[in-house]
């Protein structure tokens, strides 16, 4: 098939063209560098079924058209947002232009050729989890921040185009990913921030008082669940979520990484507005439309995380 990745220049991105690829698709991939870098797809040029890199935006309607037309792509896996949180706060327009518009620019273009479209959505647009059941795709939704708010809207954009055009699109709602080319630095994940730390010797660094719980999803996995997506029609018009199904507060993360307590130490929060307080997933819709479940634990990834950045990875 022809498939467009936006953002497939990122962290996730990377390992969505590596799959895309292994199967022996046709890839093209569309990335403004924000967020993502060509040091991470480089292994990919050469590859026979990796068409093209375009350094671009998805905010430029002129170049999606030209994209769209010569190439009609068969699905459009959208990637490609402003992904910071915090950055959300303080620079409300950047995140809703780049997550909301660009969204619906991605959208008529693929009404125009019926792409279908994977949306890459996220568990902070989620309130809470109360219990140890976890968050399902029914649970109440509490948009905390403007990325959570610009991509709740991006959702409701996505499934209206379904229910008022028949153009399959599913949203999917991987919670927090980590692994091998995620960023060690103010831009990464708390996994691959905390191992650098670890083998540099530094202190850990814990906003707030560290019991907030994440489910951390291994990003092969993560990968995986969102290529299947694309080739699943039972998912088309559906919301699904991705994760490990375990949560584990921040304070037991650093403990576990850094093997010491004595280098862990607790900041101020710059926006604790922002925090949820515990994320455990459900992702037992995945499991029965798509097959899909986790199988690398959580020690075993960050072990292979650790191996990554000590042998080089990527700053």
């Amino acid at each position: 098939m022809n498939i467009l990745l936006t953002g497939g220049a990122g962290f996730i991105g990377r390992w969505v063209a590596k799959r895309l690829l292994d199967e022996g698709h046709n890839l093209w991939i569309l990335d403004d560098l924000s967020n993502g870098r060509e040091e991470n797809i480089r292994e990919f040029h050469g590859h026979q079924g990796f068409k093209q890199f375009i350094k671009g935006t998805i905010l430029d309607e002129p170049l999606l058209s030209d994209l769209f037309g010569q190439h009609k792509f068969d699905i459009c896996y959208h990637l490609g947002a402003s992904i910071n949180v915090q950055d959300s706060i303080d620079d409300p327009r950047t995140t809703f232009n780049n997550d909301t518009v660009g969204t619906f620019y991605i959208l008529e273009q693929c009404r125009k050729y019926n792409t279908k479209v994977v949306f890459m959505s996220t568990c902070m647009v989620y309130d809470r989890c109360n219990d140890d059941t976890g968050i399902t795709e029914r649970h109440p939704t509490k948009p905390a921040s403007p990325y959570a708010g610009a991509k709740v809207a991006a959702e409701n954009m996505v499934l209206s185009y379904y229910h008022a055009y028949g153009l399959p699109t599913v949203v999917i709602r991987p919670f927090n990913t980590y692994g091998p080319f995620q960023k060690t630095g103010g831009e990464g994940g708390v996994v691959a921030i905390f191992i650098k730390n670890e083998l540099d010797g530094k202190e850990f660094r814990i906003y707030g008082e560290g019991t907030q719980t994440r489910d951390l999803l291994y990003v092969e996995d993560c990968a995986n669940f969102v290529v299947s997506a694309g080739f699943s029609d039972a998912v088309n018009g559906e919301i699904v979520n991705a994760g490990l199904g375990r949560d584990i507060a921040i304070n037991d993360l650093a403990l576990l990484i850094a093997g010491d307590r004595s280098r862990i130490r607790h900041v101020e929060h710059i926006h604790p507005q922002s925090e949820i307080q515990k994320l455990l997933c459900n992702s037992q819709k995945a499991k029965r439309l798509l097959g899909w479940e986790p199988r690398v634990t959580l020690e075993e990834g960050i072990a292979r995380t650790r191996e990554w950045i000590r042998s080089g990875g990527l700053d």
